[in-house]
């Protein structure tokens, strides 16, 4: 039954994604999406949400050999600038420095996907913006991640291993809205308007340092039913503990990731992928105060990010 649901959404989402574009309710200029429900009183309403002080890092160590969606990956060079031969002495005579040089792809590891990650077959993006228009080689002219203001939300973390009793789905696993709405309820929470909403699988805690290559080959993951039921609360932010959010293997090969168009695209909400929940999910931590500033890439797609949840 549960493969029926999936298939009856996928088909929704495919024909939905197809139809066109709807402008932002932001206005036609519009290019933070939901970021844009953040004000001075959202944000002093999360930070009551402090009572321990007590910090958690949800960013991923990576380094070149995390696993990637192809062909991604990251490479790191140490230099020591004008010290080359001894030759330092004669430029800065009392001083040792080390510099480094990165070359890499941004969407690897703990990463935040912003609005212009995913369109249309057409091309199209969120707020009608055409790929042709703004998707330049030398970076995005609309949408970039320079554009994201500071996140600053109340975030809710909902623990779908806990709710299953494992200690972690598997590849390929699902939940839907029926299990996420048993979930919120085991854990006497509920989603709101403004928040930013984590998924805790176990799968990351489980596979990334263990067994890597399993943990870059598959991926539980929701079914787009949530996906609309988050748009439909108005969520900032939606991420899980998993590099795809999306089901790994995917259910269908003509519409392989279809939770990002919902959310990014017709939605206006970002997605976080690799999310570190697993110190949350330990001590069972279910509403927390979330903070992210992106660094600032001018006409970046995605990037590297270390948000941190405080309790």
């Amino acid at each position: 039954m549960k493969f029926l649901y999936a298939f009856i959404f996928i088909i929704f989402s495919t024909f939905s994604f197809s139809e066109g574009c709807v402008k932002s309710k932001w206005g036609e200029d519009d290019e933070i999406g939901n970021a844009n429900l953040i004000s001075s009183e959202s944000v002093l309403k999360a930070s009551k949400l402090i009572t321990k002080g007590k910090t958690y890092s949800l960013g991923l160590i990576i380094d070149k050999d995390t696993p990637a969606y192809p062909p991604r990956s990251i490479e790191l060079t140490i230099v020591q600038p004008f010290q080359q031969y001894g030759a330092g002495k004669d430029v800065y005579p009392n001083l040792a420095a080390n510099d480094d040089i990165f070359n890499g792809w941004f969407g690897v590891g703990s990463q935040i996907d912003g609005l212009g990650h995913i369109g249309s077959p057409e091309g199209i993006f969120y707020n009608c913006y055409e790929g042709k228009d703004f998707a330049q080689i030398t970076g995005l002219t609309k949408l970039g991640i320079e554009k994201i203001p500071p996140l600053v939300a109340r975030g809710v973390l909902i623990n779908m291993a806990d709710f299953f009793e494992v200690p972690y789905l598997d590849m390929g696993d699902t939940f839907d809205l029926e299990d996420v709405k048993k979930a919120m309820n085991n854990q006497k929470i509920s989603v709101k308007k403004g928040d930013v909403v984590l998924f805790h699988t176990g799968w990351t805690e489980a596979k990334l340092l263990s067994e890597p290559k399993e943990w870059g080959a598959g991926a539980p993951g929701m079914m787009p039913d949530v996906a609309l039921f988050l748009a439909e609360k108005e969520v900032i932010a939606v991420g899980a503990d998993t590099w795809s959010l999306d089901v790994v293997p995917v259910m269908d090969e003509r519409e392989p990731f279809p939770v990002h168009p919902i959310l990014l695209k017709d939605n206006g909400i970002y997605i976080l992928e690799a999310m570190n929940t697993g110190e949350l999910a330990e001590d069972k931590v279910n509403e927390f105060l979330f903070i992210l500033g992106p660094a600032k890439v001018r006409g970046a797609v995605q990037m590297i990010v270390n948000p941190i949840a405080i309790r």
